[in-house]
């Protein structure tokens, strides 16, 4: 794992609640990394930047990824996935995002947001539909929360659902800054279905776009992840079969909520990754690049920017397994990893700003141009930081779990 790699020989620890952690990976868990690694470096590293100029949408790479299992890393393999665990997901997460934060998103959204969602909450029906063709990277999938005026109030949504004579719901609404919006064939979509209830008013739904009423808006101009294609979706009295809510009425907040507990592992797992592609090009220019007739790593105040990069990394690195092994646990007992997953995505998006801001310092000039994936690594980072809920609310989260008070 280059900068971050773990012994295999650690003792068990004891994270919180209790719970023993091994740090051993298992064969399984090292082949899908492999896997991973192995595509990344030959596949999307040559592309990344030509990509990122154009704000071109990594097509191609993303189907050959769900061919390779990398679409459903934790999707039964009855559904079309890997059938894999989610520190399997970590470490393939990490792989694909150092070599380009963009198709990671891309990755992270149809893993954690889509088929989680739906595995969780959906019909053996909906599983077989509309996870199978995700996991296979058979089509592209979505997740719809955010509106205009919501932001990190996401119980704040005016998009509406009613249900019409039929049985079936008539949407009207409009959602921002969905990922994989413009390329989408299914998305998870929330909206209120009994105004005036707050949280306890809105639904989930599944969403197909070939259907008449469902309209993608002009894509966002984004400072980084340009070539993960982002937009406003729109719906004009789009009619969604019955059969296709998510869940039960009035529960969509809760499965909202849920499925973002997995997303911040998956964003926590890109923060990684671009940190670690920050972190190992600098190693790697500290140890060429001269200054005064030295080598600039052997520099004291270098050498102490990589210590505190190496320090950041690998502690991003330890919670977020942390996150992710804690969630494989109460998937089988019950519980909640919602603080862990918190906690993970809050130092690794953080850590992974500072490291590639540090990583620019140390390449100078070099860093501050277009010829070096430097500045990518730093304009992909800041998203980390926003998405998946911004990092004053991955703290509102973890001190309300701490105290206990709301």
């Amino acid at each position: 794992m280059g900068g971050l790699s773990l012994p295999q020989d650690l003792p068990t620890s004891r994270p919180a609640r209790g719970m023993l952690m091994d740090f051993r990976f298992t064969d399984d868990q090292l082949s899908i990394q492999s896997i991973a690694r192995d595509f990344a470096q030959k596949r999307i590293v040559p592309v990344a930047a030509e990509h990122d100029a154009k704000g071109e949408f990594p097509l191609e790479n993303i189907q050959e990824m769900g061919q390779l299992g990398l679409m459903g890393i934790e999707v039964p393999e009855e559904y079309g996935g890997a059938g894999m665990d989610p520190v399997a997901y970590v470490l393939a997460m990490v792989e694909i995002a150092a070599a380009d934060a963009a198709t990671s998103t891309i990755m992270s959204v149809n893993n954690s947001l889509f088929c989680n969602g739906i595995l969780k909450n959906g019909t053996e029906e909906q599983k077989q539909k509309y996870v199978r063709a995700i996991a296979s990277g058979e089509a592209i999938g979505a997740y719809a929360l955010t509106e205009p005026q919501s932001g990190s109030d996401a119980s704040n949504m005016h998009t509406r659902a009613v249900k019409n004579a039929e049985g079936d719901w008539v949407i009207n609404g409009k959602k921002s800054w969905i990922t994989s919006g413009p390329v989408a064939r299914y998305i998870v979509l929330f909206a209120v279905t009994t105004p005036g209830m707050g949280a306890r008013g809105v639904s989930a739904f599944i969403i197909d776009t070939k259907r008449p009423g469902f309209a993608a808006g002009k894509t966002e101009p984004k400072l980084g992840i340009r070539a993960s294609a982002t937009c406003e979706i729109e719906f004009h009295d789009y009619v969604c079969p019955a059969g296709d809510m998510l869940g039960a009425e009035g529960k969509g907040f809760g499965i909202a909520m849920g499925v973002l507990d997995a997303g911040r592992i998956g964003i926590a797992s890109q923060a990684i990754g671009i940190a670690r592609a920050a972190y190992e090009a600098t190693l790697t220019w500290s140890r060429d690049r001269k200054a005064f007739g030295h080598p600039i790593g052997t520099f004291q105040m270098t050498q102490s920017k990589i210590a505190d990069m190496k320090c950041k990394l690998d502690s991003a690195l330890l919670l977020t397994l942390r996150a992710a092994w804690t969630k494989g646990q109460v998937e089988k007992t019950g519980g909640r990893f919602g603080t862990e997953a918190s906690m993970a995505k809050l130092v690794a998006s953080e850590a992974a700003m500072w490291i590639t801001h540090q990583a620019v310092q140390i390449h100078g000039g070099m860093g501050y141009s277009k010829e070096m994936p430097l500045e990518r690594y730093f304009r992909d980072a800041k998203i980390t930081e926003i998405y998946e809920g911004t990092s004053e609310i991955q703290r509102l989260v973890i001190a309300r779990a701490e105290t206990g008070l709301r």
